[in-house]
């Protein structure tokens, strides 16, 4: 898997669903509590994702402890890969864990998967997760095709090797 300086990012692990349901159930999913059904699903998808692609979402952790999941994203719905990232406990954001495991993860998909392109898709409203994409280099591609319409903003990331 891949260590960075404070994280180790795994697979999913059965045993992280805990975590990942009180994210779900808090209002810091998609801005309202989702419930177990729904979340369920979702936790499943991250396990089927790595079945189906042989790559997925990571989950981080910090000293053992199951933090947010990170990571490469391409489902059949996508018209180009994406890198997603999410905290799921509010008091660690600021403190540069997110932008650590992503910066670690886009290594990952654009040098092990040998990606050669990559975007992430993000909410007008989630200020936090566009100022990491451009943390990270990522710019605003409103020509990139959008599976979710105008509700959604195309980060593209750049290429390893090629400026921000």
């Amino acid at each position: 898997m891949i260590d960075t300086a404070r994280l180790h990012l795994r697979q999913p692990l059965a045993s992280d669903w805990p975590a990942y349901l009180d994210y779900r159930q808090s209002p810091r999913s998609t801005n309202h509590a989702m419930p177990m059904g729904e979340a369920w699903t979702h936790f499943a998808a991250f396990f089927g994702h790595w079945a189906l692609r042989g790559f997925g979402r990571f989950i981080a952790t910090l000293e053992g402890r199951p933090i947010g999941h990170f990571g490469p994203f391409f489902t059949a719905a996508h018209p180009e890969p994406e890198l997603t990232w999410t905290l799921w406990d509010g008091t660690l954001e600021g403190q540069g864990f997110a932008h650590e495991a992503a910066l670690a993860v886009r290594d990952h998909a654009f040098g092990t998967l040998g990606w050669t392109s990559a975007v992430s898709y993000i909410d007008p409203a989630n200020t936090r997760s566009q100022a990491l994409a451009a943390r990270l280099g990522a710019r605003r591609d409103p020509a990139a095709p959008n599976p979710y319409g105008d509700a959604t903003q195309v980060w593209r990331h750049p290429a390893p090797g090629v400026p921000a």
